[in-house]
Formats: structure tokens, C-alpha cells, sequence
């Protein structure tokens, strides 16, 4: 993982999953281009962070959404419910990722 800046993750992103880079850009230019508070900033490092976490492992963004689309799916409230939060506790978990891992 790289440092955790703005300028850095894009960086990454680029290098190792260009596939995010366009939405990464377009949600940058929406959420904090031309804010002029940077309030937001954190909880875009947080998103993409993990997004771009996710990305370096492919088993396990294709385990989330898997998990993601199953939910879609469920007709069971329970089931949907157990899936989500299963999607979800593994989307924090690569968030947690630190520098240099």
C-alpha cells in the first residue's frame, strides 16, 4: 500500500490497477476538486483506500462481490442482511491495510 495521500493513492492506482483510475478521477473532480472544505477528504481516502485495496487482491474483490451480488439477489431479509455484512466486514478489513504492505 502506498502512503496515505490523495496524491499517492492516485499514484498506485494507476501503476497497479489502472482499471479504477477513471472512476477515482471523476469522483475526485465531484467530491473535492472544487471543494473549498476539506472536510470530505477523509472519507475519500477511506473509500478509495479500500477500493484500491480491494483491486490488488483479486480473490478477495471477487469474494465481495460475489457476496454483494448474492444479496441482490436473496429474497430472504436474513440471508441478504448476513451477506452484506459479511461483504462489509471483509471491505474493512482490506481497509485497515497500512503503508507498505
Amino acid at each position: 500500500m502506498p502512503e496515505r495521500t490523495p496524491k499517492a493513492l492516485r499514484a498506485a492506482i494507476a501503476q497497479h490497477t489502472p482499471k479504477l483510475l477513471p472512476d477515482f478521477d471523476r469522483n475526485w473532480r465531484e467530491k473535492i476538486a472544487d471543494a473549498y472544505d476539506l472536510a470530505p477528504v477523509p472519507a475519500f481516502m477511506a473509500r478509495w483506500w479500500t477500493e484500491f485495496a480491494l483491486a490488488r487482491d483479486p480473490q478477495l474483490e471477487t469474494e465481495v462481490h460475489r457476496l454483494e451480488d448474492e444479496a441482490s439477489r436473496a429474497t430472504d431479509n436474513a440471508q441478504a442482511k448476513s451477506l452484506v455484512e459479511e461483504a462489509g466486514r471483509l471491505r474493512r478489513k482490506a481497509g485497515k491495510a497500512e503503508p507498505g504492505q
